[in-house]
């Protein structure tokens, strides 16, 4: 009975993640409030609904009768949170995006299934860990969207967003911690914190100053020459993944305040040859395009990680393994950068497509936002940030398929991380507090 309550789910869940999906696209195509209103309510019935037959089938494949009760009793606080999250925000923000607090709801769901069922045998310990950052985060996030409507003068804080940045990227250069290969994070009070993820935040602001006040040459080359300063330092670090996606964002954040071709073409030459300097000066960078390359040629060692990702993918096919069915375990390090495999592996490749779409819905938003803002300030900041948001996707789906080298980012608000979580909540509160910035304005002028 319980094998086959297991299998019924599985599609079960596939079938209700892509209703969801489709929601999310259809969103886009309607102009009725109550429209649009009740197909929000129905994304939150699917999500709620695959939680609970997530959580139904993790409990009936767990044998250990005190890891049942604690199953139960996490299932329930993680309902009572999506559930405040949800009407609080409504109630704090009378425009919010609700397409946008569901898919942030989704996307976590999804995390804390998976979480969930990768530390069955350890008594829950990192998805519980990971529960009391979100909700730190989300309380956290509740309040940017009132600082934004109440400070308008951010633009003037450039050399602020610069300052602080590079000196904590310089920090995490001298004294960081080393995690394959990269410096990446500082100890403090015995709490591990990734700098970087927040400094992607300020440097996405000192952008959006600078050209706002200026395109001229001359900004453009004190603009770009913070930006290298930043870059440098992650290289140096040997957070490739990192500077990445600060050099994407930079160089595309550019190109739309300038709209200026030459620009777009020297950077993508200088990026192309700084790829090729890192790969001859960082030895784990040859190793990572070595094991991208040909992963089989030492399934052993530099290439086990990929190629157990590969399995994993193959085995869960179109409609997956299962929750409980799957050997996700034997990926290294798989709930923080390869956590996509694990859930092509057991909730199958139809509802890892679905993922990524919900992302690219997430995206679609940002850019939509961008171009609705007025003043070029909050547009530059709404597109800087999409920009991040979508190249962190990709940079962590390419590397986990095969498709470009691995750079060890995580897949926002699904993978294990505090400050890849709390990051992206301010991510996402910024951009909320740009769409209820201009709903407010739009209100304004209907009712002069």
């Amino acid at each position: 009975m319980t094998n086959l309550i297991v299998e019924v789910s599985k599609y079960l869940m596939i079938l209700l993640m892509a209703v969801y999906t489709y929601a999310n696209f259809r969103y886009f195509s309607l102009k009725d409030v109550d429209r649009k209103q009740r197909v929000c309510g129905g994304q939150n019935r699917a999500m709620f609904a695959i939680h609970f037959l997530a959580y139904v089938v993790m409990y009936l494949k767990t044998g250990n009768e005190g890891v049942k009760l604690m199953l139960i009793a996490f299932y329930a606080a993680q309902v009572v949170f999506f559930l405040c999250y949800i009407y609080l925000y409504r109630f704090l923000y009378r425009n919010v995006s609700r397409l946008l607090v569901n898919n942030t709801c989704m996307l976590l769901c999804v995390g804390f299934i998976m979480l969930t069922r990768l530390s069955l045998d350890k008594g829950l310990d990192k998805a519980v860990r990971q529960y009391i950052i979100v909700v730190v985060s989300a309380c956290l996030a509740w309040v940017i969207p009132y600082i934004m409507e109440r400070v308008w003068q951010l633009y003037k804080l450039q050399w602020l967003y610069a300052g602080l940045g590079i000196l904590v990227l310089f920090i995490v250069y001298a004294a960081g911690n080393e995690s394959f290969g990269a410096q990446l994070s500082l100890t403090v009070g015995g709490i591990s914190i990734q700098p970087s993820e927040f400094v992607k935040l300020t440097f996405v602001f000192f952008t959006a100053s600078m050209f706002y006040q200026s395109t001229d040459f001359r900004t453009v080359v004190a603009a770009t020459a913070v930006a290298a300063v930043h870059v440098l330092i992650m290289v140096l670090s040997k957070d490739l993944g990192g500077a990445l996606i600060f050099f994407i964002t930079y160089l595309l954040m550019l190109f739309v305040a300038t709209s200026n071709w030459f620009y777009l073409g020297m950077g993508t030459l200088l990026g192309t040859g700084a790829a090729v300097g890192a790969y001859q000066l960082f030895d784990h960078v040859r190793r990572r395009v070595s094991a991208w390359s040909n992963p089989w040629a030492d399934i052993d060692n530099k290439g086990y990680q990929i190629t157990q990702s590969l399995f994993a993918i193959g085995t869960g096919g179109w409609f997956g393994m299962g929750l409980c069915q799957g050997m996700p375990g034997k990926i290294p390090v798989v709930e923080k950068d390869f956590i996509f495999s694990a859930v092509s592996e057991e909730m199958g490749g139809i509802f890892a497509i679905c993922v990524l779409l919900i992302c690219l819905g997430c995206f679609i938003q940002f850019m939509m936002i961008a171009a609705s803002m007025q003043a070029v300030f909050y547009k530059l900041i709404a597109f800087g940030l999409g920009i991040e948001y979508i190249s962190q996707v990709f940079l962590t789906v390419g590397g986990v398929t095969k498709f470009i080298p691995s750079t060890g980012v995580t897949l926002p608000f699904v993978s294990y991380g505090g400050s890849s979580i709390l990051s992206t909540f301010i991510l996402f509160g910024i951009i909320q507090g740009l769409y209820i910035l201009k709903r407010n304005d739009e209100e304004e002028l209907d009712g002069v």
